[in-house]
């Protein structure tokens, strides 16, 4: 069945860039003063995640006839930013949040002080990983470093986190909704597919299908979470349920209605489905889309 191939895909890909971490991050023995700073390091990166970026960028690099030992280092810089980014969303001055995937954050697990250290540290290591990636040309990894810096900042995921951040307790339309979505959680995504497709040298309308793929999907994922909030309980989320409620965070749920965000991202699915249509070897890419409208958590 379709969906029984997709997990067994996510699961080999999971597998794969947790390989790929475990090599890429730092070890110390206990005697060591940053013992304490990589044993949390590890504790971000390496717990249990979806891990749907690797994903992309494997089978994106699939797409483009790309090995998968080339894909790695790309595939661990966009994991540990996205790591990163939950150590930090979690803090108690943004967030504010006491459980991520199933686990006590990282500010819980640890303190607060050696949390806001290991988001600087994770981000660091995904860009070295970029710089001397194997296997991809000078020029290739100049643009990896640069597209993900620019993913990464103000112009994307931090810059979508601060207008969530001003947009508590604020009325916000459905166009300044998308737009933070697209900064705050779609611009990794879309950076995913588009590392495999440097990867593998794509041409430009190749390119321009997988754009306006990851840009569906990236937003489709986040209306996703939106309903998830208020339909799922924390168990299953792994993450506080109701939070975005609770602090009066504007929502598709909350603007929309619940019936309409599902019709939203059903659209938001066959707009990605379309993108891909003429591409070779697009099926994982199709089973995704699907998945991230019905994932359960």
């Amino acid at each position: 069945m379709p969906a029984d191939i997709l997990l067994l895909a996510l699961k080999a890909a999971a597998s794969r860039v947790e390989s790929a971490l475990e090599r890429a991050l730092p070890a110390e023995p206990a005697s060591s003063p940053l013992a304490r700073l990589v044993e949390a390091m590890r504790y971000a990166a390496l717990g249990p995640g979806k891990r749907v970026r690797p994903f992309l960028v494997y089978a994106t690099g699939e797409l483009t006839g790309t090995e998968a030992t080339v894909l790695d280092a790309p595939a661990c810089a966009l994991e540990l930013i996205h790591a990163y980014s939950l150590v930090h969303d979690d803090l108690p001055a943004i967030d504010d949040d006491d459980l991520r995937r199933g686990r006590p954050t990282c500010h819980r697990a640890f303190d607060e002080a050696t949390a806001i250290l290991v988001g600087d540290a994770l981000q660091a290591r995904a860009f070295e990983l970029l710089a001397k990636a194997p296997g991809l040309t000078a020029e290739t990894r100049l643009t990896m470093i640069a597209t993900l810096a620019r993913a990464a900042g103000h112009q994307g995921m931090v810059g979508g986190q601060a207008i969530d951040l001003a947009a508590v307790g604020q009325q916000r339309t459905l166009t300044e909704l998308e737009q933070m979505h697209r900064l705050k959680t779609g611009a990794l995504i879309e950076t995913s597919v588009i590392f495999g497709a440097l990867a593998g040298q794509a041409n430009e309308a190749m390119r321009d299908a997988l754009t306006r793929y990851a840009r569906a999907i990236g937003l489709a994922f986040q209306v996703r979470d939106d309903i998830l909030d208020v339909t799922a309980n924390s168990q299953t989320l792994g993450k506080t349920q109701g939070k975005d409620a609770a602090r009066d965070k504007p929502t598709y749920v909350s603007l929309l209605g619940l019936d309409p965000a599902q019709a939203l991202a059903k659209e938001l699915c066959d707009e990605a489905l379309a993108a891909l249509d003429g591409l070779p070897r697009a099926e994982p890419l199709r089973l995704l889309a699907r998945y991230i409208v019905e994932r359960p958590a």
